[in-house]
């Protein structure tokens, strides 16, 4: 009598499939992730959905209709008080982001116009150049930071300001230039001009996150995991965070 009850209540992952235009490799793939598991098996181990478990999927395909990926859907349905209404603010913030990243492309094309206009001589490659580097930015940004964090950056360059911006985007390019030279002449990290060195990189990464660890980490992340960015090596740019790890050590007071 219970097995009858567990098929008139449940629906097999076909069946599922077809009343839902989803294909049953995308179940299978929301089951072995987590983020769809089916609340029941037969004996013989086939899935069984419950309608606790179609209403689930209808919230993921319309977060994900959103622009949401899944390890973020996964994260906002596991939260006791999950609200469609905070998924939607969530998304509002990364798209003002996105909005924000694209305005700054207009802005660089536009300086780009604005010395065709007057006649300044610039090359194809630096006009392509340009756009690339703001794409390139934007997508990396949408790729490692969740709509929650995106919105943290955004107020945190609201209150740093552009000038602030600029003038550290320009320090941070002398800065590692000087860290480059200290590693090439084997300079010790422990020495009083490393530790310099390693305080104001210390005090830039906390100009850009206000010294919020959830800002940082994905930094930290696209650094480790992308091969370039904004033409720099990050090859290199790993071996100068591990310097500066091995300077900030041993700056730290022993116990």
């Amino acid at each position: 009598m219970r097995q009858e009850t567990i098929q008139m209540t449940a629906w097999k992952v076909g069946d599922l499939a077809e009343g839902t235009g989803l294909s049953i490799r995308t179940l299978h793939h929301y089951d072995e992730i987590g983020l769809l598991p089916p609340s029941g098996r037969t004996d013989s181990g086939h899935r069984l959905y419950s309608a606790g478990d179609v209403l689930r999927l209808q919230q993921i395909r319309s977060l994900r209709a959103l622009g949401f990926g899944l390890e973020q859907i996964r994260e906002f349905l596991e939260k006791p008080d999950f609200s469609v209404r905070e998924a939607i603010e969530l998304h509002i913030s990364g798209l003002k982001e996105q909005l924000r990243l694209r305005q700054e492309l207009l802005r660089r094309l536009e300086a780009v116009a604005a010395r065709l206009r007057s006649a300044e001589e610039i090359s194809a490659e630096e006009l392509v150049r340009t756009a690339m580097e703001v794409i390139e930015m934007s997508e990396r940004f949408e790729k490692y930071y969740t709509p929650e964090q995106l919105e943290a950056v955004q107020h945190r360059r609201e209150e740093v300001g552009q000038e602030k911006i600029r003038a550290a985007e320009a320090e941070w390019t002398d800065l590692m230039e000087q860290v480059r030279q200290e590693m090439k002449t084997g300079t010790d990290p422990s020495s009083e001009r490393v530790q310099g060195l390693a305080k104001r990189w210390m005090e830039l990464i906390n100009e850009f996150t206000g010294g919020d660890p959830s800002v940082e980490r994905p930094v930290a992340n696209m650094w480790q995991q992308e091969e370039t960015i904004h033409g720099i090596d990050t090859v290199q740019m790993r071996e100068m965070m591990r310097y500066i790890s091995r300077a900030m050590a041993a700056s730290s007071p022993q116990n």
